[in-house]
């Protein structure tokens, strides 16, 4: 399995109405799933999506909201990009926000692709409306290669926000063929 990591964290807003939980875009609260939560205002949200234009789809006006495909399974040479997104982060008293993620992918076997424990995920000095989402740094790429455990994948990220005092642990999975 070949496995990039963003190096670089999008801090990029989009005006996607998610205070007080994740609501559709005529306002309607979305019931919570194991990949998209909310507690104490604070939510998070994971999502895996086979679009290589991903980025491109994120990097737009924050009056655009961008869809994304979503995907339960991948194929030989198939690639997916496992996204992490999040909104209303407190602020702490010293002005930043302060999350932390631990990200695990597990193969069908039970061992660990990746494992990454307290990643400062959506740490910044927040210039805009905390109530926006944003994308975490708590995002990677999977190929599937030839050598790759065929089964169910499952990823888990449990997004901690830090000055809320408030861990939002979501899961998701795929196959791979």
């Amino acid at each position: 399995m070949t496995i990039v990591r963003f190096s670089s964290i999008l801090l990029l807003a989009v005006s996607l109405p998610a205070q007080s939980g994740w609501r559709d875009m005529d306002g309607n609260a979305l019931p919570e799933t194991e990949s998209r939560k909310s507690q104490g205002g604070f939510s998070a949200s994971l999502v895996v999506t086979p679009d290589r234009d991903w980025q491109a789809k994120w990097e737009t006006p924050p009056e655009t909201v961008p869809h994304f495909t979503e995907a339960d399974e991948v194929s030989e040479g198939g690639e997916l990009t496992i996204l992490t997104f999040l909104s209303n982060p407190k602020i702490s008293p010293s002005g930043m926000t302060e999350v932390t993620c631990d990200f695990i992918v597990t193969r069908p076997d039970g061992s660990k692709s990746v494992s990454e424990i307290n990643m400062p995920c959506f740490n910044y000095e927040l210039k805009t409306d905390p109530t926006n989402v944003y994308l975490t740094a708590a995002s990677l790429k999977y190929v599937a290669e030839p050598s790759d455990q065929r089964g169910i994948w499952e990823v888990a990220v449990n997004v901690k926000d830090l000055a809320r005092g408030v861990a939002l642990p979501l899961r998701t999975s795929f196959v791979v063929r």
